[in-house]
């Protein structure tokens, strides 16, 4: 720990990652720092210095929304309606409605508007943490970290890619999803004409241009990501088509645009809180529900959504490697839905011909006339540009950032059984190479994909952040007190 003109011990904190789930931990911790008067100082460390909007936010076209209703987005977890009121304050209209229309419950916000909003909670709570509790905002890439034990305890030294390092008593690994990765080998000769990240700034410009021209552009994938990239790519050119391939072709569902019903849908694998779940068993309860009302199957997801990382605990490994392989995809276009205003604009598309969906998959990719040629088993396509928009990676070895491949080589982290995420503690204290809890190290959100499986939207986050920063702090605390008692 540093010190303070006080003389007092500072905490230092390092925070790998500025969008959703960084952002919210170094909120939780600048708040409750205050709360407790607690010499506090977090650097929050984005790669692209979008600290605040993250990968998700950083959007800047209207027509991308978010896919859960503002009630549902409260970045507070005791205040559901804290982003609605900030909505009504700041000006946010609802994304294609009136002037006059004010945001509810039930809106679907752009999302370029929850980034702002996301900042804003953040400047607040360094607002309330000054000046005691203190943040700095640091653009880099960490690219390794080394731990070493104290007499005080814990401490790390991040190393970032041209820039001084940074020094910490804590760090928490707030990086989000792994990067996607192309399900399909590209020869060298046509890589040129692959997007691997389409949100890189200007990744995208070449594919709208050829796609304004005429030019098909192909996605690889059909999930949430394909809907914005179709959505970009079409805007306003009625030549534009895409082409969409997923193994499945299938697209999210549509939201029902309402609030949640007040009843809540009874299973059977809910009541028992510790014995072991099939993954047979558990799909033929929510069949079942659903069969019963196939019009309210939205509750029945809503219901059990809550206690998926209970479930996921209580499920054989083996099961869990079956629901991957089998189910995963049916359970994400039920629970990760478009918003309605979407699904219409979708709709028009596919039938005017300017969305093609394919289910199949890509087999092989070659150069061809004008760009290049995809091979899915049935009819080749044709395509000037190929994009990836796979979601997340099921690999988080192979697809791993270099400061992930310098813990898992070095050992002070490892890999999931699963290979989905970071193996960690339930509360977030990331395991190394030999099983051991580290006092020094934390994550939360999707890399903990593995320990509880839907770990990715904002409720959960917000309520693991809460409880990464009380945990903090209070270890924090004890520290120093025995170091004064001493």
């Amino acid at each position: 720990m540093g010190l303070t003109q006080t003389g007092t011990r500072e905490l230092q904190i390092a925070i790998v990652g500025g969008g959703a789930s960084g952002t919210l931990t170094a909120a939780q911790l600048l708040s409750c720092a205050a709360d407790r008067r607690f010499a506090l100082h977090v650097t929050l460390i984005d790669r692209q210095g979008r600290h605040g909007l993250g990968l998700a936010y950083s959007t800047s076209h209207a027509a991308h929304l978010l896919n859960a209703m503002a009630g549902q987005m409260s970045a507070v977890p005791d205040d559901p309606g804290h982003l609605v009121r900030w909505a009504a304050t700041a000006g946010i209209q609802p994304a294609g409605g009136r002037p006059s229309d004010p945001v509810t419950a039930t809106t679907f916000l752009a999302r370029r508007d929850y980034g702002r909003y996301l900042r804003h909670v953040l400047t607040e709570a360094e607002k309330r943490g000054g000046p005691t509790a203190r943040l700095t905002r640091l653009t880099g890439e960490v690219i390794g970290l080394r731990q070493q034990r104290t007499a005080g305890g814990g401490r790390a030294r991040l190393f970032l890619a041209g820039i001084p390092p940074v020094d910490a008593d804590v760090v928490i690994l707030a990086t989000g999803n792994a990067a996607a990765r192309l399900p399909v080998d590209v020869p060298p000769g046509a890589k040129g004409r692959v997007i691997a990240d389409p949100w890189q700034p200007g990744a995208l410009e070449p594919a709208i241009a050829a796609a304004a021209a005429g030019t098909p552009v192909a996605i690889v994938g059909t999930g949430l990501t394909m809907i914005d990239l179709a959505m970009t790519l079409t805007d306003g050119q009625s030549a534009a088509r895409v082409h969409a391939i997923s193994r499945h072709g299938l697209l999210p569902r549509v939201h029902p645009g309402t609030r949640q019903a007040a009843r809540q849908v009874w299973l059977p694998v809910i009541s028992r809180t510790t014995d072991p779940v099939q993954l047979a068993d558990l799909m033929w309860q929510v069949r079942s529900a659903i069969s019963a009302s196939p019009e309210d199957w939205h509750v029945v997801i809503e219901s059990l959504r809550p206690y998926i990382p209970a479930l996921w605990r209580r499920l054989p490994e083996r099961d869990k490697r079956m629901f991957l392989r089998h189910v995963a995809r049916y359970w994400e276009v039920h629970r990760h839905l478009m918003p309605p205003a979407t699904a219409r604009r979708i709709t028009t598309l596919k039938l005017t011909g300017q969305l093609i969906i394919h289910a199949g998959g890509i087999r092989s990719v070659a150069s061809g006339p004008g760009g290049l040629l995809l091979d899915t088993g049935t009819d080749p396509i044709a395509a000037g540009w190929l994009i990836n928009s796979t979601g997340t990676t099921g690999d988080v070895v192979a697809a791993a950032s270099p400061l992930l491949r310098d813990l898992f080589a070095s050992g002070q982290a490892r890999p999931d059984s699963l290979r989905l995420g970071i193996d960690a503690a339930p509360g977030g204290a990331v395991t190394d190479r030999d099983g051991q809890c580290s006092d020094v190290l934390f994550t939360l959100g999707p890399p903990l994909r593995g320990l509880w499986y839907e770990t990715t939207a904002i409720p959960e986050i917000r309520e693991q952040a809460a409880a990464l920063a009380r945990r903090i702090l209070s270890d924090a605390r004890g520290r120093q007190q025995r170091g004064s008692a001493a």
